[in-house]
């Protein structure tokens, strides 16, 4: 292939595999042309990039000369070690994204290896072999080589130490020497560094961290702030910069200050990064909002030291018990937050729209505002509802009522595009000042906390459309479109239920919305919900717009938390350098820097993500340590063919009952059911059931919860049968229907 001349328009081969891996199904040569709208003399080229690639196993042969995603790893790859197994083997995982929900099973070959073995998170070329349930991987030379840190519960033994990991990927335990246990105690929670060499078949390691008792609640954000590598400390360049800020000037500002802006959050906030207002607007039978953001960009700058700090952070992480900033606390909580009765800098966007919420025009300034009252969601849902609480601050008699129809109006505009509305309880954990946890809250969703989400999409909006309309770089919020065969998936199951997605090809956000409404009332809904959910891509940070799909918009960009996201500090200096509203707007070149930039904060915002939810999980595994053998409702989450995962309603944790714990015959998996299913019939467990389960294990290293059912299925209890199983007996996946 190296001698043909390829024309302009072919495609990449990434951008050729990328389409064969999205369509889910198999293509013909002629349909990749279509698609590439390639001319009929570039097509013997696009053959021979076909056959390359089919060589260089990216991609399959199919029957008919068709070509199709592989399910199988190229004979050469690059390997990242995510484990140990059960003998403290090294297991393998591919770097290819296709393969990130089902990796396959990659064992070392020790023949030939010199050196020690690779450590965790190293990777490494490989050439793989394929053997029996795997790969077997025979390395060709490590890529990149990284320290490999432990963290987990230290046990005291009586001539060394045992550390239990904490990651559920370590199957093994590590053994540590008495000279090297840095003073740790039997149950402490510990950071370790793996050594070269082996002890009585288990990997070495020493104690570099201690972070306190494993069932100490106060121990556990410490360690997940570790074990996530998030930074925790500021530079001294950037905090004597946020120590050194003044108050921001009036000059090329707008007067906002007689304007009563109100600050709405939970009660724990302790920053205020957005304002808003609204009155009638009579002239055109609509409403005139206002919603105003701190202006970060005016004491952040390009380039300076919180700028790099804030970069390398991308966001702030929120765990139960404390905040680690994006930003020092003197500019988080300080100068950028806007706290009552204080002048502080802000970017407003003025917006009009109609009685049905449809915007007719919006303008960007920059200002000085003073902030009228910092009110919680739950006082505003109260003013609406006619009680005035005692610390409720004074405010116009009209603002509350204008707020509330400027959102009715936004609400109805939401409906009219069809977004998704998935109903999803937000759960908090109580931690208290001793450090015991007291319970688990679960949010009540307002009104009020939809009428701030309706006014920040609408700001962000427009912040979108300002940039492309001034042909400035922006940092867009981007939710692709399901991936076909995820869509494919949901289809399958939704017919076993006796539903159906609207679309066909071309399903849009209102098919969802639509099967979403007919569900409602229905006892499987929150099954059919967490399809729904599974089907949908992760959203991300894209200088490169695709729309927004769940919620129905073509353009969108985070505007309204530079506080928190970086992401919203790149839309801001944009704003100001497109819009000509000062000197401290986005540097000519830093628009080069977006692609690798989005590819970070996308990074650690997913980062922050599952550092909040390992919190949620292990406060709530100590919260649960001592009512092993207690009941509880529960709902499955998740179906796999080694087990089930089943949430805890009250608590909110989930736990895995694994299929070995069902009794009552041999359960199968069904996946275009979603449930394991007792050999020939339908009586078994599927997505969204609600079930009665009994706790079995707290495991307080890892955050992990073993349940098992309080009451166990009967094949005799239900006489249904399949209506139709296939005649060849050695099938091992019996399909059955669903009775109607």
């Amino acid at each position: 292939m190296a001698d043909q001349k390829k024309s302009a328009s072919l495609p990449t081969e990434e951008a050729l595999v990328e389409l064969i891996n999205k369509s889910g199904k198999a293509l013909s040569r002629r349909e990749l042309a279509r698609s590439f709208k390639l001319a009929t003399l570039e097509r013997r080229a696009l053959g021979a990039m076909l056959e390359s690639l089919a060589e260089a196993g990216r991609i399959r042969r199919g029957r008919n000369r068709r070509y199709m995603a592989t399910d199988h790893l190229p004979s050469v790859s690059v390997l990242e070690v995510s484990g140990l197994d059960d003998d403290g083997d090294v297991i393998l995982r591919p770097t290819d994204q296709r393969f990130e929900k089902a990796p396959p099973r990659i064992r070392v070959s020790t023949r030939g290896l010199k050196g020690p073995a690779p450590g965790i998170g190293d990777k490494v070329l490989a050439r793989l072999e394929q053997k029996r349930g795997g790969y077997l991987a025979h390395i060709i030379k490590r890529l990149e080589q990284r320290p490999s840190n432990i963290i987990g519960v230290y046990r005291q033994h009586p001539d060394s130490g045992i550390v239990e990991p904490a990651d559920r990927r370590l199957k093994t335990n590590f053994m540590v020497n008495s000279r090297e246990t840095g003073g740790a105690a039997d149950g402490e929670l510990v950071e370790c560094e793996t050594v070269p060499g082996r002890e009585h078949g288990l990997p070495l390691a020493r104690v570099i961290a201690r972070f306190g008792d494993s069932s100490d609640p106060s121990s556990i954000v410490p360690t997940l702030i570790a074990k996530h590598e998030i930074p925790k400390t500021f530079p001294a360049q950037a905090i004597r910069q946020a120590e050194q800020a003044d108050p921001a000037s009036m000059d090329g500002r707008d007067d906002l200050r007689l304007i009563s802006f109100v600050t709405i959050d939970d009660e724990s906030a302790r920053d205020f990064d957005d304002a808003v207002w609204a009155e009638r607007n009579d002239d055109d039978d609509g409403w005139h909002l206002m919603v105003a953001i701190a202006d970060v960009a005016s004491y952040v700058r390009p380039d300076d030291a919180l700028d790099k700090v804030a970069q390398e952070r991308g966001n702030s992480v929120y765990f139960p018990t404390t905040v680690i900033p994006m930003l020092p606390e003197e500019i988080s909580n300080g100068w950028c937050s806007l706290v009552p009765n204080e002048d502080r800098p802000c970017l407003a966007v003025d917006i009009w729209i109609d009685d049905k919420g449809q915007k007719t025009r919006h303008q960007f300034r920059r200002g000085m505002m003073r902030s009228a009252g910092r009110l919680t969601y739950n006082q505003v849902q109260n003013l609406r509802d006619g009680i005035v609480e005692d610390d409720t601050p004074s405010l116009p008699d009209d603002l509350i009522t204008n707020l509330y129809g400027a959102f009715e109006a936004l609400n109805y505009a939401r409906h009219g595009r069809g977004v998704i509305d998935l109903d999803l309880p937000e759960r908090k954990i109580n931690v208290g000042q001793d450090g015991t946890i007291s319970g688990v809250d679960v949010r009540i969703r307002l009104d009020s906390h939809r009428l701030i989400e309706e006014f920040m999409i609408l700001a962000n909006v427009c912040a979108a459309e300002t940039l492309e309309a001034a042909k400035m770089p922006c940092m867009y919020r981007i939710h692709d479109d399901p991936a076909p065969d995820r869509t494919v998936a949901l289809r399958k199951f939704l017919k076993t239920v006796g539903l159906d997605l609207g679309g066909g090809q071309a399903v849009r956000p209102r098919h969802f919305a639509q099967l979403l409404q007919k569900a409602k009332g229905r006892p499987d809904f929150m099954g059919i919900q967490d399809a729904i959910l599974r089907c949908q891509s992760q959203a991300v940070y894209s200088p490169g717009n695709v729309g927004h799909f769940g919620l129905a918009l073509r353009r969108y960009a985070h505007f309204t938390s530079p506080i928190r996201r970086y992401s919203d500090l790149l839309v801001h200096r944009a704003l100001i350098l497109g819009l000509n509203l000062g000197d401290d707007g986005l540097a000519d070149e830093d628009d080069d820097d977006f692609p690798k930039i989005a590819d970070h904060i996308s990074m650690t915002e997913r980062r922050a993500m599952a550092a909040e939810r390992d919190a949620f999980d292990r406060l709530a595994t100590i919260y649960l340590a001592d009512k092993v053998g207690a009941e509880f409702n529960a709902r499955i989450t998740g179906v796999e063919r080694f087990g089930l995962f089943a949430e805890l309603i009250d608590i909110g944790a989930s736990g895995l009952i694994p299929v070995s714990a069902l009794e009552g015959g041999y359960y199968r998996f069904d996946m275009d059911r979603r449930g394991l299913f007792i050999d020939g019939s339908n009586t078994g467990y599927k997505l969204g059931q609600f079930i009665k389960v009994r706790l079995k294990e707290a495991n307080v290293a890892t955050g992990g919860l073993l349940i098992e059912p309080a009451e166990q299925m009967s094949k005799k209890n239900n006489a249904t049968k399949p209506r139709h199983r296939r005649k060849n007996a050695q099938n091992k996946n019996p399909r059955t229907k669903r009775r109607r």
